[in-house]
């Protein structure tokens, strides 16, 4: 069996003497110095996976690239040719042997040389790259260099020679990004710091072979009713003509035989029955049961614990009228996909950690999410996120990496060098029953039209786009024909290419109308999307964050660090304008931070009530964004370092299983003179019978109306409970309503585990245009084995009361209404651990 010797620690980072490099627009006049100081104190430690970034904040060489304004101080960084050193001991104990050098995730132009002896070059972050180095060792001590060039640099000069233009993502501070295949976003983003960071994100290390090696192994499954026929296809690199065993085992299933290997790259196909497997199933539809893969080859074992699950894309078309629905079947049934597109999990990838993402993907998990969507501006993640995904039955849309750009697939070598990563990572993955669709890009097709270069010349972008496109399915389709393929996000389907952005007809929709062109909330009730992959509302970060990067005389949304902190142009001005739409002005910079997040839970609540309440017309909401990459101004629900703003609380309400919500009847929107419906919808396998009260409450706090009743929800639907019509709503009065299992009776005051149970409003007219009285919010502390309970109460009707906004405590509840007489018991349900999440004050409140 092969060892392979990680050779992770003990690097050391220096500047480049060999590749001078020209610094361009630093705010730091000392940078020479810095460099030089570098060089003479011999580098920094580095240790694989890392950036150079991290490695240079952690011995002090640079500021915090996230305070403030030092993003633009430490450009020059990105601008230094950058060198990797270690020394490695090999005993050369069999010369027979091929030892090779395995790089992962390596970012991204390199060259790798062992004794001064160049073994290989990089230029890709998406290959894995093996480079056999056994001509280049010595017996004894090894020096091991990686020297990266200036990325920006190289892509500039790619650029330049490219025979016609391909325009630039407006979204990148650092342009021609898209030369190059690395993380588009680390460029910048409408949301992202732009660093361009360089390292080794993933592994370092060698093993030796005597007669072949497993390069890469893709896992088909192929059913037949309840059995299941693993079809695994092992990519070898042979050294040297031999007969090898080779083992499938999957439980107690097992398949062996001999195979004869000759020299060169070469396939090997082994197929495993295995009789009734349990199947995985995403949360909330049934276990993640997993199963242990191993497989033999000659002297090397690869394992894996894998999911036994089927899933494909059903595009059926409409019974009437032209369009068709988008849901993704999982084991034979529809299922409704309710979650949020991912991004990778901090700017600096060094502290994109395990440990961190399974914190971002627990609080998906907890507030009812099913799906992610692994956005194609980010990276395809490590192997150890797949695996989470996996643990935890969040079911995954994997975009390839290739993001609101024009690429330059006329390239001959770049587009080999792109089939290469992609025929990588869909065979990587392949093994990860989460990942249930791959997608050829991110907004590709809607770009044709973005440029005046593109839409005067769109037959020739689009041929363009349509080499790279096709390379992609035709990968898919040969590598894992079992995994269902779209090609671009939005789109209404294959051979489409019509821009899908504003169309509700077919496939996928991303609906950016209430941010970008700033309609009001009300806009998503006048759409019906068949499956809306993208959406969203920003607000600012929590008060703690906003400290943790700001100093007292920046709290301002127009001072230049709250600009640094918001990368999409006229996004504070956005959020404040909206503001005056559904609130009274705020008197503070706290408030407004506040509010802001208010607005954003109403925003995207309104959205996905509505078309939840759709189905089976829509069969999923995947809102934008998750996570946040650094402090900043976003469309987050979990702002850097995990904390959860009131977004991700309402999502915790509007993603459970079974709901009630007040919707319009039609779509004509949201307002008090339109018709509305009480509907229910039950996402859950078994049919659920429900009793519900629905209260007209005015601002007193008082019950003006009501009305109650029970209605049975059968599995996978929605249905109207009862009709409202105008004036069915007393003036001054909002509607609550709350539900539970079966017949009893409902109480507002009742507090139920039941996971089942649960409530919400509706609001007429904005909050604005209401007297909303100034209430005084009373709390008590109660330990707990936990931490505390905290119970509320209130003399009158308080909104969207918080407590603790920010920080590092998650709450059971918060962003909530408290009515009088009906006290509110909250309870720490966990505390965050991610470094970087400052401290708040105790039991701080806060309400509209």
């Amino acid at each position: 069996m092969n060892k392979l010797i990680d050779l992770g620690d003990g690097w050391i980072l220096t500047p480049s003497v060999k590749k001078p490099d020209a610094v361009r627009n630093t705010a730091d006049p000392d940078v020479e110095a810095r460099k030089q100081t570098l060089i003479e104190m011999g580098g920094v430690p580095f240790t694989v996976p890392g950036d150079v970034h991290s490695s240079l904040l952690a011995a002090k060489i640079i500021e915090d690239p996230y305070y403030r304004d030092n993003e633009f101080a430490v450009d020059w960084v990105n601008q230094t040719a950058w060198v990797l050193t270690r020394t490695f001991v090999y005993a050369l104990a069999s010369f027979d042997r091929h030892v090779v050098l395995m790089v992962d995730n390596i970012d991204c132009i390199a060259e790798i040389s062992v004794n001064n002896v160049l073994v290989g070059e990089t230029d890709n972050q998406f290959v894995r790259y093996a480079f056999d180095i056994s001509a280049a060792l010595r017996d004894g001590d090894n020096e091991l260099k990686i020297e990266f060039q200036v990325a920006r640099d190289v892509a500039a000069e790619s650029r330049r020679r490219h025979p016609f233009d391909l325009p630039d993502s407006q979204n990148c501070r650092i342009p021609n990004n898209h030369f190059l295949r690395k993380t588009p976003c680390h460029s910048g983003w409408d949301w992202n710091i732009c660093l361009m960071p360089t390292g080794i994100y993933g592994s370092v290390g060698i093993a030796s072979f005597a007669r072949c090696r497993i390069d890469d192994i893709s896992i088909n499954q192929r059913f037949d009713q309840q059995d299941v026929t693993l079809l695994i296809n092992i990519k070898a690199q042979v050294f040297k003509s031999a007969s090898v065993n080779c083992v499938v085992a999957l439980g107690n299933e097992l398949i062996s035989g001999n195979v004869d290997v000759y020299p060169g790259e070469q396939s090997i196909e082994m197929q495993l029955r295995v009789p009734k497997p349990d199947r995985w199933w995403p949360r909330g539809l049934g276990e993640q049961t997993l199963h242990h893969l191993r497989i033999e080859l000659d002297d090397q074992i690869w394992q894996s614990d894998i999911g036994i699950c089927e899933s494909r894309i059903v595009c059926k078309p409409d019974v009437q009228g032209p369009g068709s629905g988008f849901a993704v079947e999982i084991n034979g049934r529809a299922v409704f996909m309710r979650g949020a597109n991912w991004i990778p999990a901090d700017a600096l990838p060094a502290r994109g950690t395990p440990d961190v993402v399974r914190e971002l993907l627990t609080s998906a998990v907890e507030t009812n999410m099913n799906m992610l969507r692994v956005w194609g501006g980010g990276q395809y993640e490590a192997d150890w996120f797949y695996a989470l995904c996996d643990e935890l039955g969040i079911l995954v849309w994997q975009d390839f990496m290739f993001s609101c750009n024009h690429y330059p697939a006329t390239d001959p070598e770049w587009m080999a060098s792109v089939r290469v990563e992609a025929t990588q990572q869909v065979r990587r993955l392949s093994r990860y029953a989460s990942v249930v669709l791959w997608c050829g890009d991110n907004e590709l097709v809607g770009a044709l039209q973005w440029w005046e270069v593109t839409r005067n010349n769109r037959d020739r972008y689009l041929a363009n786009y349509v080499r790279l496109n096709t390379a992609l399915e035709e990968i898919i389709t040969r590598e894992v024909p079992q995994t269902s393929w779209w090609p671009s996000s939005p789109s209404q389907g294959l051979l489409d290419y019509a821009d899908g952005w504003k169309s509700d007809v077919a496939g996928d929709m991303h609906f950016w109308d209430v941010w970008h062109e700033a309609k009001p909330f009300s806009a998503y009730q006048e759409i019906c999307p068949r499956f809306c992959s993208e959406f969203g509302f920003q607000s600012f970060s929590s008060m703690p964050m906003v400290q943790s990067f700001a100093e007292e005389g920046d709290r301002n949304v127009s001072s230049r660090v709250m600009g640094v902190h918001q990368r999409n142009e006229g996004g504070n001005a956005r959020i404040v304008e909206t503001l005056v739409r559904y609130f009274k002005f705020p008197d503070s910079f706290e408030r407004t931070v506040f509010l802001s997040q208010c607005q954003q839970a109403m925003a995207i609540s309104t959205g996905v009530e509505y078309w939840r309440s759709l189905k089976p017309h829509c069969m999923g909401t995947l809102y934008w964004q998750l996570n946040d990459s650094w402090p900043v101004a976003s469309w987050s629900s979990l702002e850097y370092g995990g904390a959860w703003k009131l977004l991700h609380y309402a999502a915790r309400r509007f993603y459970r299983d079974v709901m009630l919500m007040v919707v319009p009847v039609d779509q004509s929107g949201q307002g008090a003179d339109s018709p509305l419906c009480l509907r229910a919808v039950n996402d859950q396998a078994a049919t659920v019978d429900l009793s519900y009260t629905l209260q007209a409450i005015d601002m007193a706090g008082t019950v003006q109306t009501q009305w109650s009743g029970c209605c049975e929800v059968t599995e996978d639907s929605a249905i109207d409970i009862m009709t409202l019509q105008p004036g069915d709503i007393p003036d001054g009065c909002f509607l609550k309503f709350q539900w539970t299992r079966g017949s009893s009776d409902v109480g507002f005051h009742t507090d139920s585990t039941d996971s089942i149970a649960g409530e919400g409003e509706y609001w007429p007219r904005p909050y604005k245009d209401y007297e909303l009285p100034v209430p005084n919010v009373k709390i008590e502390v109660e330990p707990d084995s936990d931490g505390c309970i905290v119970i509320l109460e209130t003399d009158k009707p308080a909104f969207f009361v918080t407590i603790e906004l920010g920080g590092r405590r998650v709450w059971s509840d918060n962003g909530f209404t408290l009515l009088p007489d009906q006290p509110k018991k909250i309870w720490v349900q966990k505390t965050l651990s991610h470094a970087g999440i400052p401290e708040v004050p105790e039991y701080s409140i806060e309400h509209i």
